[in-house]
C-alpha cells in the first residue's frame, strides 16, 4: 500500500531534481516559442506563414499551458501597437507606470479581453475554424485543467509545481517583462514615437521579444535582430522550419544601404522615409554632440555670470518631444537655449522640417522631393560641420 502511494506521488517518470528543471524549462521554452512565432509574428503581425500542422501544434499547446485565445491577444497586441504608450493603450508603463504594469498587467491583459469593441477591430483574420469556436474559445481553462492531470500524473506533486511555474510563465514574461520593462530600461536603435526598449541584445529566453525596440520600428517583421551583435532565437526556430517547408518568411525589415555617392532623389527620399527611425535616432546623436560642443563655448559665459547654462540632457529630451505637444516649461527651455545658441535653434528647425518628409502623407512625390532638396540645400549652407556630414550621408542612403 505505502508503495503504490509513493509511486503515486512520484508519478510515472522519476527523475534526479535537475531532470525536473530541464523539463521544466522545454517545456516553458516551447510556450515562448508558441507565442512569438504563432501569437507575435504570424497571428497579429502577419510577418510570415505557417504549416498547418506547425500552427495548430502551437495553437493546441497554448490552449493546454496558457489557455490563450488566439482572437483576444492578437486584437491586444495590435491594439497596443495602434495605441502605444497613450491612454488607450492597454498596458503602456508610460501611463500605468512600470511596477504598474509588472504587478497589474495581468488584470490589465483580461479587462481589455472583455472589450467587445477591441475584439471586433482588431481581431480579423484570426482562426475561426471548428477547434477555435467550439474547443479553444469556449474551454480556456479545461485546457489547462487537461495539462495539470498530464503533469501530475508523469511527475507526481513535482508536476504540480511544474504546473503552477508553466501556467505563471507568459504573466511574468509577457505581461511583465516584455510590455513592461521593454517600454522602461534598455537601449533603443531607433527613435520610435513610443518608449519601446531592446532589453538586452540577445534574445533567447523570452524568444527574442528582448528586442522591442527593433520590432516596434518595423513591426511587420518576422525578424527581430537587426544588428551584427544582436541574436533572436525565435529567428532562428523560423529559419529552420523554413528549411524544410514548414514556414514562410513574408517579410523582414529593409537593411539600410549606402551607396559611395548621391543617387536617384526618388529613391533617397523613399530610403530615408523608410529608415525615419534610424534617421531620428542618429539625428538626436547628432544633437548630442553639437549641444556638448555649444555647452563648452557657453561655459566661460555662464562662469562670468552672463548666462545661465542650459542642462544638455535635458535639453536632448525636449529636442525629442513632439513640438505640438511641448509643455510650457520645454518651450521655456528650449527657447532659452535658443537665445543663447543659432546652432541650437537651426538643428530645432531642421528637425522639424525633416520630420515632415514623412508626416505629410497628403503630399505628392514632385512636392515631398521638392521639400527634401530644400532641407538639403538649407543644411549645406548652415555652417554646422556635423549637420552638413549627416545631410551628406542622407543623400547616399539607397
Amino acid at each position: 500500500m505505502i508503495d503504490f502511494i509513493t509511486s503515486a506521488t512520484q508519478g510515472i517518470v522519476d527523475l534526479p531534481w535537475w531532470g525536473y528543471v530541464l523539463v521544466l524549462l522545454g517545456t516553458t521554452h516551447i510556450t515562448i516559442a508558441a507565442v512569438t512565432i504563432f501569437l507575435h509574428r504570424t497571428q497579429a503581425h502577419r510577418g510570415l506563414d505557417l504549416h498547418p500542422i506547425i500552427s495548430h501544434f502551437f495553437r493546441m499547446w497554448l490552449w493546454l499551458t496558457t489557455g490563450q485565445v488566439t482572437k483576444e491577444w492578437v486584437s491586444i497586441h495590435r491594439k497596443h501597437h495602434a495605441k502605444c504608450d497613450t491612454v488607450d493603450d492597454p498596458h503602456s508603463p508610460v501611463i500605468h507606470g512600470h511596477l504598474g504594469v509588472l504587478r497589474f498587467g495581468v488584470d490589465m491583459y483580461r479587462r481589455e479581453a472583455k472589450n467587445l469593441e477591441t475584439l471586433e477591430r482588431y481581431g480579423y483574420g484570426t482562426p475561426d475554424d471548428w477547434m477555435e469556436r467550439n474547443v479553444y474559445s469556449k474551454y480556456t481553462w479545461q485546457g489547462m485543467g487537461i495539462a495539470l492531470v498530464v503533469f501530475f500524473t508523469l511527475f507526481g506533486f513535482a508536476g504540480l509545481s511544474m504546473w503552477a511555474i508553466q501556467l505563471a510563465w507568459i504573466p511574468i514574461t509577457a505581461a511583465g517583462i516584455i510590455n513592461g520593462t521593454g517600454h522602461h530600461w534598455g537601449y533603443r536603435n531607433y527613435l520610435t514615437d513610443d518608449a519601446s526598449t531592446n532589453i538586452v541584445p540577445i534574445g533567447i529566453i523570452i524568444g527574442g521579444e528582448e528586442l522591442h525596440n527593433n520590432h516596434h520600428a518595423f513591426g511587420a517583421s518576422a525578424k527581430f535582430a537587426h544588428r551584427w551583435y544582436e541574436f533572436d532565437i525565435g529567428w532562428v526556430y523560423i529559419r529552420m522550419m523554413s528549411a524544410v517547408g514548414l514556414a514562410h518568411v513574408r517579410k523582414v525589415a529593409p537593411a539600410l544601404k549606402l551607396r559611395t555617392s548621391e543617387g536617384d532623389v526618388d529613391e533617397t527620399l523613399q530610403a530615408i522615409i523608410t529608415h525615419r527611425y534610424r534617421v531620428m535616432q542618429e539625428y538626436t546623436r547628432l544633437v548630442k554632440r553639437t549641444a556638448k560642443a555649444e555647452f563648452a563655448a557657453l561655459k566661460a559665459r555662464a562662469e562670468a555670470g552672463e548666462i545661465e547654462l542650459p542642462n544638455v540632457r535635458q535639453l536632448v529630451k525636449d529636442f525629442r518631444a513632439d513640438a505640438s505637444t511641448l509643455a510650457d516649461a520645454q518651450r521655456a527651455r528650449l527657447n532659452a537655449a535658443f537665445a543663447q545658441s543659432d546652432a541650437l535653434k537651426k538643428l530645432y528647425q531642421m528637425r522639424q522640417e525633416l520630420t515632415s518628409l514623412w508626416g505629410r502623407s497628403s503630399e505628392s512625390k514632385e512636392q515631398l522631393v521638392q521639400r527634401w532638396r530644400a532641407w538639403r540645400a538649407n543644411a549645406e549652407s548652415s555652417n554646422i560641420a556635423p549637420l552638413q556630414a549627416f545631410s551628406q550621408r542622407l543623400a547616399r542612403f539607397a
